[in-house]
């Protein structure tokens, strides 16, 4: 009876220790058909492979069981296509022309109704462009032009640092605040200190300072702008960092 009820416990626990995601994906790309599809997360600083499938007429399936809720990404060939949280449910993909949704599970639907405010922002930028020719077209003044769209540049960015810092402050200590803050500092050239990093290192909670990833971020910002300061011997130029989980355009400056 004991052995029964040993064995039950020591079950419940290794149970509760792994998490197993289902990801159902379909998609209207057709040049999408017949391309293999990877599925990666970070492990000891490189870029893993923990599965694969085909698409084919239009849909995918990854399926398996982690340790614990982690982000990764989807990747076709070397192209990142999508980040993905990897947690407990069944995970609902849509790729089209358009866009990309993840539903079914919590964090996955906060991640994207973040990426799809932030994709509203670029799409406001990128807008810029066009109503500058407009304006010019117009018989508009040159300068007076640039003027008032700077201006509404500025409002823009302003609006998304805003946007960006909320979701990684309200997201200390799951994988997502961790996760955005790696999509934004991967689009640097390497690692630096700015006023938005400092903010973000200021207001953080101890898990997410432990973070892996932004724990070494941190400290090699640090090493690199001390450098710079002439506080520590020259070294190697800074390293180029790898963008592991996709990346956020227009990242806080």
């Amino acid at each position: 009876m004991n052995k029964i009820l040993y064995a039950l416990i020591s079950l419940a626990v290794l149970t509760g220790c792994t998490e197993s995601y289902n990801i159902e994906g379909t998609s209207s790309i057709s040049t999408l058909d017949g391309r293999m599809l990877f599925l990666k997360v970070v492990k000891n600083k490189e870029l893993k492979n923990i599965d694969s499938c085909d698409v084919v007429h239009g849909k995918f399936h990854f399926s398996g069981v982690i340790d614990s809720t982690r982000m990764a990404s989807i990747y076709m060939d070397d192209e990142s296509v999508m980040p993905v949280v990897l947690e407990n449910g069944q995970i609902v993909i849509k790729i089209d022309n358009a866009q990309q949704s993840i539903t079914g599970t919590p964090l996955n639907e906060k991640l994207y109704k973040f990426i799809d405010k932030h994709n509203q922002l670029d799409n406001q930028m990128n807008e810029l462009s066009h109503k500058q020719s407009q304006m010019i077209m117009n018989g508009g003044n040159i300068d007076n032009i640039n003027i008032k769209l700077s201006g509404e540049a500025d409002k823009i960015s302003s609006q998304e640092d805003k946007l960006v810092t909320s979701f990684i402050v309200e997201n200390y200590d799951n994988v997502l605040g961790p996760g955005v803050f790696m999509m934004i500092t991967s689009s640097y050239q390497y690692p630096i200190l700015n006023p938005w990093i400092e903010d973000i290192m200021t207001k953080a909670t101890e898990k997410f300072k432990n973070d892996p990833y932004v724990k070494e971020y941190y400290q090699t910002a640090q090493e690199n702008q001390n450098r710079m300061n002439g506080l520590e011997p020259a070294g190697p130029p800074p390293s180029s960092q790898q963008q592991p989980t996709g990346s956020l355009t227009n990242a806080p400056q």
